[in-house]
């Protein structure tokens, strides 16, 4: 067996003489795009039986069958971080689901806010953004992608679950060592390009698991923000110590 460059992520169970179906975009890519014929190698994962090695035993133009061989990776599940963020313009609330996916996050959950922009998300688009990101990056899990929901409700789905709250207010003068001393769950807000209003900020405040923390001296924009508030909680709580 030639060695697997290529990974995918498939909807189906992995193990060892598993035969793994593929669909017709899945056949498309691996036989028309990549030339892959009959005997080369695949890497697959599903999210939950790891990263599987697999052979090509059918190829055809609108479906094919891949076999499994061994596996190469146990699953390596993130941590349990939440990404929650404002969506924006189409593109960088692509990049920011590629990001998250690729960081760790273990959820990722559109909010509207009072000043969010967009109006609606494709949920499905986005997943799709999410498990592309996760083929590219090694991962063996997929983030879910929730449905957009309003902030209110979305915190009052947390539970005990902590909150690192972005505020552009505090630009330069939080120092975020302190999130070290609260273990668990977590979830990051990022808000939308016009910021917090002053009642959601005056809510978020009141919340006894919410943490209020600046990015540095200057104002990002909210791609910018999500990237480095996921680099900072990881250094200071994730998998990247």
């Amino acid at each position: 067996m030639s060695d697997a460059k290529i990974r995918l992520y498939v909807d189906h169970p992995l193990g060892a003489g598993q035969s793994v179906p593929l669909s017709r975009e899945q056949a498309h890519y691996l036989f028309g795009v990549m030339r892959l014929g009959i005997g080369a190698a695949v890497l697959l994962f599903n999210g939950r039986d790891g990263e599987w090695r697999a052979e090509v035993v059918e190829a055809g133009k609108r479906g094919g069958v891949l076999a499994c061989a061994a596996q190469t990776r146990e699953l390596q599940m993130p941590p349990d971080l939440w990404l929650l963020f404002a969506p924006i313009k189409k593109a960088r609330t692509d990049f920011i689901v590629e990001k998250a996916a690729e960081m760790g996050a273990r959820r990722i959950v559109p909010v509207q806010t009072e000043f969010t922009n967009a109006g609606r998300v494709q949920r499905d688009r986005l997943q799709a953004h999410a498990i592309e990101a996760a083929e590219q990056c090694g991962g063996t899990y997929v983030p879910e992608v929730a449905e957009m929901a309003r902030l209110d409700r979305v915190l009052a789905d947390l539970g005990d679950r902590q909150l690192m709250f972005c505020d552009e207010a505090l630009a330069g003068a939080e120092d975020t060592s302190a999130l070290r001393d609260k273990p668990g769950p977590w979830a990051i807000l990022i808000g939308p390009e016009g910021g917090f209003s002053d009642k959601e900020r005056a809510r978020l405040n009141g919340l006894d698991a919410a943490h209020a923390v600046s990015l540095g001296p200057r104002i990002l924009r909210a791609d910018t923000a999500a990237v480095a508030a996921m680099t900072v909680w990881q250094q200071q709580l994730g998998d990247w110590q």
